[in-house]
């Protein structure tokens, strides 16, 4: 099943936001730092989040992360990303919405295999909203 979630970019605060939307919605939070992925090419961005999740109680996620220096302010795409993602069942749907979203838009990061093991990719769409593709490699 696809499923789409709001997805919530911070300066550098990430950590501190999802700790308090944990405490508002309770839970299970995890988060993980641009370093533990190998992904901290500025020393700046190592203990920054790089993804986090937050399933609430209720069926609530949330899903945020801090932007890397090398994006620039998360203002200047908004502070808000949509993420879609799936299991490998899934994989022909969620490249198709991957290929119609970038077709008028700009690629920010390719839909290709990622540290974690899933396919991820980010795109912006012709109207400058960023979308989060993520096709996990187990099973849906």
């Amino acid at each position: 099943m696809v499923t789409l979630n709001p997805y919530l970019n911070f300066p550098g605060n990430a950590k501190e936001a999802l700790e308090f939307y944990h405490s508002v919605f309770g839970g299970e939070l995890t988060t993980s730092t641009f370093a533990e992925f190998g992904q901290a090419d500025d020393p700046a961005d190592a203990d920054k989040i790089m993804h986090g999740q937050l399933e609430g109680d209720g069926g609530i996620v949330l899903m945020g992360a801090d932007t890397p220096s090398s994006m620039g302010d998360p203002g200047t795409g908004g502070p808000i990303s949509i993420s879609l993602s799936g299991g490998r069942d899934d994989d022909a749907v969620l490249r198709g919405h991957w290929d119609k979203l970038l077709a008028s838009g700009s690629e920010i990061v390719p839909l290709e295999v990622a540290p974690w093991g899933d396919a991820f990719g980010m795109c912006a769409d012709r109207y400058g909203v960023t979308w989060l593709v993520n096709i996990s490699a187990n099973a849906s």
